[in-house]
C-alpha cells in the first residue's frame, strides 16, 4: 500500500512548541514520531516557511530542528496555486483576510496530496471549508482531499480504510 501524502500546515508544526495548549502540543509530538519513521509522504509550502519565520527566534529554532528531522517535499505557490487558492475566496469559502489559509488548501491540492492536517479550526478543519474544497477540488479536476486535525493521524483513523 502506497504511503498517505499529507500536507501539514504551520499550526500543526507549531504546536510542537506550545506549552499553552499541552493536548495539542503533545498530540503534535505523538504525530511527530509517525512523521520521523517514514509513516507518511510530507508536503510543506513556502508558506509554511515564512510564517515559520514570523515566530520568535526560539521558536523559530526549534520548530527548524524539528523540521530537520522529517523528509518533505516544499510545494511552491505557483501561477495555479494562486488561481485556486482565490476560488476559495471568490466562492465565500474563506475571505480575503485569510489568503495565507487559502494558499496553504491550495498547494496541497496542486501537490495532488491526499490529507490536509491543520489545528486551524476557524479556517481550514471546518465544515464549511471542508464542503467547499471539496467543490473547488472537484471541479478544478483534483482528487479528494480529507481535512482533519492531528488527532485522526494519530489514531489511525486514515490508514485503516
Amino acid at each position: 500500500m502506497r504511503k498517505q501524502k499529507i500536507y501539514l500546515d504551520t499550526s500543526v508544526i507549531s504546536h510542537l512548541d506550545a506549552p499553552d495548549a499541552p493536548e495539542k502540543m503533545a498530540n503534535t509530538r505523538e504525530l511527530w514520531k509517525l512523521l520521523k519513521a517514514g509513516v507518511y509522504d510530507i508536503v510543506l509550502s513556502s508558506v509554511v516557511f515564512d510564517e515559520i519565520n514570523l515566530c520568535p527566534v526560539s521558536k523559530r529554532i526549534y520548530l527548524t530542528k524539528c523540521l530537520d528531522d522529517i523528509r518533505y517535499e516544499v510545494a511552491v505557490i505557483d501561477e495555479e496555486a494562486v488561481r485556486v487558492a482565490e476560488k476559495f475566496i471568490d466562492f465565500g469559502i474563506l475571505k480575503a483576510k485569510s489568503l495565507e489559509d487559502c494558499h496553504h488548501i491550495a498547494a496541497a491540492l496542486v501537490s495532488g496530496c491526499d490529507i490536509i492536517t491543520s489545528w486551524n479550526f476557524k479556517h481550514i478543519v471546518n465544515a464549511q471549508t471542508i464542503r467547499g474544497v471539496r467543490i473547488i477540488s472537484a471541479s478544478e479536476g483534483f482528487k479528494d482531499i480529507i481535512i482533519c486535525p492531528p488527532t485522526m493521524l494519530i489514531g489511525g483513523d486514515i490508514n485503516d480504510e
